[in-house]
C-alpha cells in the first residue's frame, strides 16, 4: 500500500495532553514524519535543551525502522521482499512483525492479512483485482532468521496495519530506557507512559474522519489505536482496509487499547472486518487489550 495506507487516526492527544505553562514544569515537545504521516511526542521532565540529543537518536531510529517497513522507500526490507519475493538475512524487527501478524491472522480468521497488498495497489488504480486476488494468503507467506518468503508470483505485503503501532513501541522503549517515565508518543498510534506533569493520566481523542469528536480515553502505561476503514477512499470508491475474502468493513470506526501499540494496531485494522461476535473472541486472545470504541 501507498503512505496513504495509514489509517486515518484523528487523535487529539496532543493538543488534549498538554498543560498549561504554569503546571506544565520541564516539558519538550517535537513534531515530524514516520511513514509518511505526521508524528509527535510530548515529554515531560526534561526541558527543550535536554531533549535535543534524545529527539536526535530518536529521529535515527525512526529513520532505519523506515528502512525497514517503508512501502514508499525503494532500499527497504519490506519493498525489496515485494520486489523479488525473497530476503535474505530479514531484520529482526522484520520478524517481530510478521510473526505477532501472524498470529493476528490466525485468532481473527484471516481478516487480518498483510498479503491484501496487491489487491490494495489493483483498486487504488483500477487494476486487474481478480489477478490480485489470485494472489493472496497469508499460507503463502515463510520467513525464519534465514530468509522470508512470498511463495506465488505476485503476491506482496503490506505491514501498515501494525507496523505503526510496532516503531510507535520501539521509540516508547527508547524513551523508557534514557530514563524518561513521563511520555505521550503519537507514531500513528499512541503510546502513554505515565502521567501529566500535574499528575492526572495522559487523554487522547477519538475524532470520526469528519474530526467530530467523539470519545475520550485516559491512559497511563497503554497504547491506542483507531482504525476508519473510509478514512481513506480507494479509486474504487471503496474503504483502505480490506478484507481478503472481498466483503466491506463491518464498522466505521474501531479504538482498541493495549499493552502495545503494534498489538492495539493490529486488533483496531483487523476489529473493522469482524463481526461482533467474531471481534469480541479475537480480543479475548491477547491478555490487557480492549475495544475502547465501535461503531
Amino acid at each position: 500500500m501507498t503512505p496513504t495506507r495509514r489509517r486515518f487516526l484523528t487523535f487529539t492527544a496532543a493538543a488534549l495532553a498538554v498543560p498549561s505553562a504554569a503546571a506544565a514544569g520541564d516539558t519538550a515537545r517535537w513534531a515530524g514524519f514516520a511513514l509518511g504521516a505526521r508524528a509527535s511526542m510530548t515529554l515531560a521532565g526534561i526541558t527543550p535543551l535536554q531533549a535535543r540529543p534524545v529527539f536526535a537518536r530518536l529521529e535515527a531510529e525512526i529513520a532505519r525502522l523506515e528502512r525497514i517497513f517503508s512501502l514508499y522507500r525503494n532500499d527497504s526490507a519490506l519493498v525489496r521482499l515485494n520486489r523479488t519475493g525473497r530476503l535474505r538475512a530479514p531484520p529482526h524487527e522484520l520478524l517481530e512483525v510478521l510473526t505477532l501478524a501472524g498470529a493476528l491472522h490466525d485468532v481473527s480468521g484471516g481478516a487480518f492479512d498483510p498479503t491484501v497488498q496487491p489487491l490494495w495497489q489493483a483498486l487504488a488504480t483500477g487494476g486487474d483485482a481478480v489477478t490480485a486476488r489470485a494472489t493472496l494468503g497469508w499460507d503463502g507467506v515463510r520467513f525464519d532468521v534465514d530468509e522470508a518468503r512470498l511463495l506465488r508470483p505476485g503476491m506482496a505485503l503490506t505491514l501498515n496495519g501494525i507496523a505503526q503501532g510496532y516503531i510507535t513501541d520501539r521509540i516508547a522503549a527508547l524513551l523508557r530506557g534514557q530514563g524518561l517515565r513521563d511520555v505521550l508518543v503519537d507514531i500513528g498510534e499512541v503510546v502513554a507512559l505515565g502521567r501529566k506533569p500535574d499528575g492526572r493520566p495522559w487523554q487522547a481523542g477519538i475524532a470520526t474522519p469528519a474530526r467530530a469528536l467523539v470519545h475520550r480515553v485516559a491512559l497511563s502505561d497503554r497504547a491506542l489505536a483507531t482504525s476508519a476503514p473510509m478514512g481513506t477512499m480507494l479509486a474504487a470508491g471503496q474503504g483502505h482496509i480490506l478484507d481478503p475474502q472481498g466483503h466491506g468493513p463491518r464498522h466505521e470506526l474501531v479504538c482498541v487499547s493495549a499493552p502495545r501499540a503494534a498489538l492495539a494496531d493490529g486488533l483496531s485494522t483487523a476489529l473493522c472486518l469482524l463481526d461482533g461476535r467474531a471481534g469480541q473472541s479475537t480480543i479475548a486472545h491477547f491478555d490487557g487489550a480492549a475495544v475502547e470504541y465501535i461503531t
